[in-house]
């Protein structure tokens, strides 16, 4: 492998590892409450809420760059649609999480210095507004059908192992159904994830030597 290849295979690699933890610490470092009440206001209003969202946000973008290197490595079609597909999906997504990570921040502090949880009522408006959710499950649908065409390429480049792709494109595939499952489950599918993105980057890494 050339020195450039080397470089790109290098950071991809690096980029998915960091991506895969964070990944990880979203599902576990978020507070789970019910938040219609004053106690889900506490665990929004917290530090723990902006960490793990932000630790989502930090995810998304790591991953197109971490594809973005598997592309540059691989140069094969599925994997240049793949980051298209991947890039557009962050794209449409972050804005969300921005708005949860700061918004719903804000909101659930002001309950909370009110006493007043029917103010929490505003993070349902968001949350489901036509608009911000649209933009948010098409987002991760997109980011899912990337990921899933990044292991199609894989599998089909012969230069890293055909599998090592495959849990990150399932939990990519997930990522919008495991938010209506229990705190364990999400834990559960950001431990794929990692799974996954740290099998990638294990595969990126030696790539570079040969």
């Amino acid at each position: 492998m050339s020195t450039l290849n080397s470089s790109r295979a290098r950071l991809g690699a690096g980029s998915l590892a960091v991506a895969g933890v964070l990944f990880l610490l979203y599902p576990v470092v978020r507070p789970y409450s019910d938040e219609t009440t004053l106690a889900g206001a506490r665990a929004m209003a917290s530090s723990a809420w902006v960490a793990a969202h932000l630790f989502a946000a930090v995810g998304f973008v790591l991953l197109t760059l971490g594809l973005l290197a598997l592309h540059l490595v691989l140069d094969r079609r599925p994997s240049l649609t793949a980051v298209v597909v991947t890039w557009i999906g962050a794209g449409l997504t972050l804005p969300y999480y921005g708005a949860e990570v700061f918004g719903l921040n804000v909101i659930a502090a002001r309950a909370l210095k009110e006493q007043d949880a029917s103010l929490l009522s505003l993070a349902d408006d968001f949350r489901f507004g036509p608009a911000a959710v649209t933009m948010f499950g098409a987002g991760l649908l997109l980011l899912g059908v990337g990921v899933v065409l990044a292991a199609v390429a894989v599998w089909r480049s012969g230069v890293l192992s055909r599998w090592s792709a495959v849990p990150l494109a399932v939990g990519f595939a997930l990522f919008l159904p495991q938010f209506f499952g229990p705190p364990a489950l999400r834990m559960a599918h950001g431990a794929l994830i990692t799974v996954g993105a740290l099998w990638v980057a294990v595969e990126l890494w030696r790539s570079r030597r040969a």
